[in-house]
């Protein structure tokens, strides 16, 4: 993607080919972050939001949440004027009395793109990614499209070529039977239920992996966790069939990037070393190369760094976070972990 391209950006258009997986602030921060170290790189994005917009799109036209896929765009934007007005349009919601009410511009910008492309495509029209190559997912073709306009520092693809729903087993969502287990279904259901999750799983249990996701994770050199909400945007690509058995094979090296706080409604009371056991009941078969951690929110390192040792991997503690308090990762320094890491 040239068009727009920052000048002098930092990032090495012959760096390490990553992926970095999620949705939501939790995948925007890891790719405001990796897109100041490589060009090549790939953000493999959750479809699993029913809420606000994107669930309203969702219901309405039968589409792939947009939502997600339109932060993981906005953040790979430039930091040049063009970039930043772009991703300040994207990022765009309208206020009104209206239908509108609330709609973010990317998410129709990118469903327009897709009607568009698939209307083309079933009058045996080819389709053809930002840069002219041919690809046969008008969904692929429409974000491919969107990233060039927004002169996007790498590729945003979906996780599955269906919408998904998250399936949780919640204890004690109901106050008066603390001990029972209840199925909770929906990704806002999932994060606003009281209670604790204890494993998620999905609606299709055997949904299409998108093909050009699949083959960016085998053909990747590093593959990045994390970090995000747990439950709804970290954990769900392990159970896609797929998706999981390539994360599993890939010669890429894996990285966990912890976050800095428990996510209410998800991982209240978690420590660092939960969300690592919770991974690996997820996926046994996973393997990490090297967690990532706030050496400012972990107050058990040697129980963290067991965790990490048990799943294979390596504990990195650094200074990650922002300076203001709040628990957001600062993306200059996790640019500069994920070098350290990149290097050693």
């Amino acid at each position: 993607m040239s068009d727009g391209r920052a000048a002098g950006a930092a990032a090495d258009p012959s760096g390490p080919r990553v992926v970095a997986l999620g949705g939501g602030h939790g995948l925007y921060a890891s790719l405001s972050a990796l897109r100041r170290v490589t060009d090549r790189l790939c953000a493999v994005v959750t479809v699993a939001d029913d809420g606000g917009s994107s669930g309203r799109l969702r219901r309405e036209l039968g589409v792939l949440p947009p939502g997600d896929l339109r932060m993981a765009l906005a953040a790979l934007c430039g930091d040049d004027e063009w970039g930043r007005t772009w991703r300040d349009v994207v990022q765009h919601r309208f206020r009104s009395e209206g239908a509108l009410h609330e709609h973010a511009v990317g998410n129709l910008l990118i469903v327009a793109l897709w009607e568009l492309l698939g209307a083309q495509a079933l009058t045996g029209g080819g389709l053809a990614d930002g840069a002219g190559a041919p690809v046969t997912d008008p969904t692929v073709a429409g974000l491919d499209w969107v990233g060039r306009l927004l002169g996007a520092h790498g590729r945003v693809l979906p996780m599955a070529s269906v919408p998904l729903d998250i399936v949780a087993q919640v204890r004690g969502a109901d106050p008066a039977a603390p001990d029972a287990v209840t199925e909770v279904k929906g990704q806002v259901a999932c994060a606003k239920t009281p209670g604790k999750v204890l494993s998620v799983s999905l609606v299709p249990s055997d949904p299409p992996a998108c093909p050009e996701a699949v083959r960016a994770v085998e053909e990747a050199d590093w593959v990045v966790f994390g970090p995000g909400s747990w439950f709804t945007s970290v954990l769900p690509h392990l159970k896609v069939p797929e998706l999981a058995r390539a994360l599993t094979e890939t010669k890429a090296r894996r990285i966990v990037a912890l976050n800095l706080a428990p996510q209410p409604g998800e991982t209240d009371d978690f420590s660092p070393q939960t969300h690592l056991e919770v991974l690996q009941d997820h996926a046994p078969d996973l393997r990490v190369d090297v967690v990532v951690a706030d050496r400012g929110v972990v107050d058990d390192p040697a129980a963290l760094d067991k965790a990490v040792q048990d799943l294979g991997g390596r504990l990195l503690l650094a200074d990650v976070a922002a300076d203001d308090g709040s628990p957001r990762h600062d993306p200059a320094r996790l640019a500069q972990a994920f070098v350290k890491i990149f290097r050693e």
